[in-house]
Parts: structure tokens; sequence; C-alpha cells
């Protein structure tokens, strides 16, 4: 295992196929295992970069256009990092999280195999057709996991969001089709330098198909209609699966497009992106605040903390540090929204009810889980010491800069709005509630886990410069 590209794509593939071969609902420490080994790979990835530079590769020895090309520079393995970290802590809270039995983990263990394949593999891929298979793979992954829990609501939530991820990525295909009919080729490495402002309107068109798909499938406002009831109705693992890692899949391909081949056309388009990101930070932190269910609080916050990744697209282009803050909000809230949803997973667990409402008296039965959630606030919130906050800083650092203060002050509009809803399920707890007895005693895996993904989210702002000199390797286009 001496090229660890490769192999990161193909063991999710092969844990993941046996896992389906051992049965429903097994093979979750085959699973964990695999998991683990392909987070060794990935920093194994890392030393690589830091010492050596970017890494191609060339699938099969056949070099492009013949073979499938794969690359890795710091941006790839940053989000590779995010991904194998946080699925590694989920799938031991998965493993606790499902009775054996349950419906929603029948194929739970299979699917979030293929998840991570589609994952590592869009990370890695050099070219436009192959970007598109793999966000297929992650598309139908992610709607096999949310229809898993087999309610109405449940496969009401996957049936729109099999329609969403199917348009987004036939208007992507659309795109890369119209660019190979401009340039014969759909290499990224052979696009940088042939395509500049003077481009046929067809190429025009294509990324603006390309971008409006991608939008889609991130959820950004006004294409955000699918990702609450996704997010909100599927069992806890799969949701904190999703807007941990897989809404931050089609922003990475957003970012390596624009910084890329589309570099020469982002200018024209760059403000529509960040009055987008404005926009569903405003309306997705008011949903937050009136949301009555738990999990949907939760949701909404994502649809309002993905707006931040599109704030940096007018301040990219300039000398500054607004890809690092796009880059540590992705990681951030990653880890952040990961631990809110498994913290949020285990009240529902414990309490039988996933209502904001229900949360009353939870600080006295679960304080562990109510300061992994609090944590996690604190990130959204954009608290010191977090990464959230840290992200934020490097933002309205970019903003103010370039005399962008309209974007600094929805930042900071956007930070105060993420405190209402966090404090509004933090007071919850501290009320008192009749005596109800527990639907599940708590299991301390589950409490723990969360923890951890919180408390990563608040070091992350400490350690921050680590993961910065990680970015800077190569070209992020």
């Amino acid at each position: 295992m001496t090229e660890p590209l490769p192999w990161l794509i193909l063991l999710p593939l092969a844990w993941a196929t046996a896992t389906f071969l051992l049965g429903p609902g097994r093979g979750a420490w085959l699973a964990i295992a695999g998991i683990a080994v392909q987070c060794g790979l990935t920093f194994a990835l890392a030393g690589q970069l830091l010492a050596e530079g970017p890494q191609p590769h060339a699938a099969g020895g056949w070099a492009p256009p013949l073979g499938i090309a794969l690359a890795a520079d710091g941006l790839a393995a940053v989000m590779l990092l995010l991904t194998q970290g946080v699925a590694l802590l989920l799938a031991l809270y998965a493993r606790g999280y499902f009775a054996p039995g349950d419906q929603a983990a029948r194929h739970f263990w299979p699917l979030a195999g293929f998840l991570l394949a589609g994952m590592n593999a869009l990370f890695l891929a050099a070219d436009l057709f192959n970007l598109y298979v793999t966000l297929e793979l992650v598309g139908l992954a992610a709607v096999g996991l949310v229809a898993s829990g087999g309610g109405a609501a449940q496969l009401g939530a996957a049936l729109r969001y099999l329609f969403a991820t199917l348009l987004g990525s036939g208007a992507y295909l659309l795109g890369v089709a119209l660019v190979y009919g401009a340039y014969g080729t759909v290499s990224i490495e052979l696009l940088l330098p042939l395509v500049d402002a003077d481009v046929p309107r067809a190429v025009w068109f294509a990324a603006a198909l390309m971008l409006a798909g991608l939008m889609l499938k991130t959820a950004l406002f006004p294409f955000h209609f699918w990702l609450p009831p996704a997010h909100g109705g599927a069992p806890a693992p799969v949701s904190a699966l999703l807007s941990a890692l897989v809404v931050k899949a089609s922003f990475y391909l957003i970012l390596r497009l624009w910084l890329g081949p589309f570099a020469p056309l982002a200018a024209a388009i760059a403000w529509l992106p960040a009055l987008l990101g404005s926009a569903a930070i405003l309306w997705g932190s008011w949903r937050a605040i009136r949301a009555e269910r738990l999990k949907l609080l939760v949701a909404w916050s994502t649809v309002a903390q993905l707006g931040y990744l599109f704030l940096i697209f007018p301040l990219i282009a300039a000398p500054g540090p607004a890809l690092a803050a796009g880059v540590m909000q992705a990681v951030s809230h990653g880890l952040a929204k990961a631990a809110m949803f498994a913290a949020a997973g285990v009240v529902i667990h414990v309490t039988g009810r996933d209502t904001v409402a229900g949360v009353a008296g939870v600080a006295g039965r679960l304080p562990l889980t109510l300061f992994a959630f609090a944590l996690a606030g604190v990130t959204l919130m954009g608290l010191p010491p977090s990464g959230g906050f840290l992200a934020k800083w490097l933002l309205i650092d970019a903003a103010l800069a370039q005399g962008a203060w309209a974007l600094a002050a929805v930042v900071i509009a956007g930070g105060l709005l993420a405190a209402v809803y966090v404090f509004r399920v933090l007071r919850q707890a501290f009320l008192d509630a009749p005596a109800v007895e527990a639907a599940h005693p708590a299991p301390p895996l589950l409490e723990w886990t969360a923890f951890a993904l919180a408390a990563a989210s608040v070091l992350l702002g400490l350690r921050g410069m680590e993961l910065l000199r990680l970015l800077s390797v190569g070209s992020a286009g």
C-alpha cells in the first residue's frame, strides 16, 4: 500500500461489499476497521504532500485521456481527513445506536461504505466526467441511507432528495458534455490553459449548468427544499453523515472548478453565490429559531451554516485568507454538525421525543450530551477558541480588507442568530420536567462520540495552523 490514492477508493468498496455479503445489519466492526485503515492512509497521504508536494496517480499506469487520472493536493487532503475522521467516530456511534434487528440498520454499513468510496473518489478525481460518476455514487448512497428507516416520511424525504440529486447531476453532466464538445477533453489539467475569458457561449452555458446543479446538491438557498426533511427525518447517524460530509462534496467541486478551469469566468458572477449564501444564513437561522422538532432545528441550522461557505467567492480571487476561511468553515462545521446531530440522537433515544420542548430536564439526565451540544453550538456561533471562530475571523478579515462590509455584517448577524437557536435548546434543557420513564438508557458510547466530535470542533481553533499549512500544498485548482 505504498500508493494511498487508489486504496482510499478501493478499500471502502471492498468492505462495503463484504458487509453486504455478510447479511442485513452485520459487518459493523469490519466497517470500523476499514475506516480506521482509511484514516491511516489519509495521514500517510498528508505526510507525502507536506514532504513532496502534490501527488498524481494514473490508474493502471494509463495516462489521460486513455486512463483515469487521480490527483491529491492540500485541499483534497484536508477534505479526506475530515471525511475519514468524522466517518470513524460516526461508525462507532452507529454501532451503539442501532439495536439488533433495527430496520434502519439493515443496509447501513454497505451504503455507508459506498458513500465513503464515492466521496474519496470525488476528492481525488482529476477529470470532469469521473467527478460526475462519483457525484452519482455519493447521491444514490445518500438517498438509500435516508430511506433506510422505511417510514412514510423518510421515504417521501428520500424521493425528494432523489429528485434533487438526479436533477443536479443531470445539469452537471450536460455541462460536461458541452465542455467536451468545445474543447475535446474533460481533463481538468488540460482544460486549464484552454479556458479564457473569451470562451464560446456554449462554455458559459456549461459553467452555469454545472454551477446550478452543484448548488442544488449543496442545498444552497433557494435550492434547499430537500435538505430539512431528509436530514431531519433520517436516523441520527445518517443525519450526521449527510450534514457533516455529503453536502461538502458538492461544495468542494464548486470550489475546485471555480479556482481551476472556470477561474477566467468567475469574476462575472462572483457575487451571485455570496448573495445566495447571505440569504441562506438569514433564512436558515430564522427557520431554526422557529422549529419545533429538535432534529429539524439542527437541519435548518445546516442550511444557514452552508451559506458561510459561499461568502468567500467574491473575495477568493484577491490575495488573502478567503480560501482558508472557507475550508476552515467546512471542516469546523462538519465536526460540529456531526456532534449536534449525534447529541440530538442521544436525547431522542433516551426521551423518546424529537421536540425542543421534550429537551426539558435533559441537563440533569444527560449532562455530557448537553455539553457536547453546547460545544458544537460554540463552533456554530463562532465563539473563541473554536474552529468556527477562526473561520469567521478569517472571513471577516478578508471581507474588510476588500471593503466588503456587507459580508462582514452578515457573518456577525449569522453568529448572533445561531446563538438564539442554540440557547433556545440549552435554556429548555435546564427547565424542570415531569418525571418520565426513559424510553432507553443512554449508552456511554453514544455520549462520548458526540462529545469527541464537539471537542474536536473547538480544538480545531487551537490547532488550525497545521490544517492551513496542509491546505497550502499545491494549487487549489
